[in-house]
């Protein structure tokens, strides 16, 4: 391992020392029985203890033939990148969920899934892609409710904010709950792809897409866009989604 981590290092940077191991998971990639290894490397500007990286590759190392195959990430920065294989396909191979946050108070990451099955790599999932087909508007209306839309989608939920309280309400509505003015709030990126076994998918993996609802600032959380994906033979489609909101302590009237 150590040999061929030292190789690919040279190979992909001669002239850099600081091209380091992220992660690394075993396990039979493309359906020939025999474990395969799978690693993330990256260039961390700040040393081995750093967590966040640039440049950073995928490598599948063939478990039988010791080859190994480099695939160059389309967005390649950020911090925690680790690796997750399951599957998602439903073929009984396992796939490849390469995941990475993006930094700042954002909260949202990078997330792709491959396939490698039969040494053909696809990339079944693309958060990129993700986001621009899973839009959404958030606007605050009368009575302290926030509306979270999707055209594309064709949804709607309503979250109520009622509990807010009066300082927060003051910026936006009057007395008598009409709104002073249109507010927008927002539905940002990705925030999380988790893999999870459900009751009626038990032999391979879903996904549970995360994206944060926010009022007119960051530190605004409304609540969550839920998004159950599931493969349907070429692709992943929504078999549920909703918003959850987070828990509040109850107002005493005592």
């Amino acid at each position: 391992m150590n040999s061929f981590f030292h190789t690919h290092r040279n190979q992909q940077n001669p002239s850099s020392r600081d091209h380091y191991l992220l992660d690394m998971k075993q396990g039979d990639v493309n359906g020939d029985g025999i474990p395969d290894l799978v690693y993330l490397f990256g260039h961390k500007p700040d040393g081995p203890s750093g967590i966040f990286a640039d440049q950073i590759t995928l490598v599948i190392h063939d478990g039988y033939s010791q080859q190994h195959k480099v695939v160059p990430l389309q967005y390649n920065t950020g911090y925690n990148a680790g690796l997750f294989l399951g599957d998602f396909d439903q073929n009984k191979i396992a796939d490849i969920l390469v995941s990475f946050d993006s930094g700042g108070s954002g909260g949202y990451g990078t997330f792709y899934i491959y396939s490698y099955a039969g040494h053909v790599l696809r990339k079944i999932f693309d958060s990129e892609i993700y986001n621009q087909n899973n839009s959404f508007r958030v606007q605050y209306e009368d009575m302290y409710k926030a509306a979270v839309s999707s055209s594309q989608l064709d949804v709607l939920f309503t979250i109520d904010i009622s509990n807010k309280g009066y300082s927060y309400f003051s910026a936006y509505y009057n007395e008598d709950g009409k709104l002073m003015k249109p507010a927008q709030g927002e539905v940002l990126a990705l925030a999380a792809v988790n893999p999870i076994v459900t009751n009626e998918n038990r032999t391979s993996f879903d996904l549970l897409a995360l994206q944060r609802i926010i009022g007119t600032t960051n530190a605004d959380t409304l609540g969550y866009v839920e998004n159950l994906l599931t493969w349907d033979g070429s692709k992943f489609i929504s078999s549920t989604l909703s918003v959850a909101i987070p828990g509040m302590k109850p107002i005493s009237h005592v």
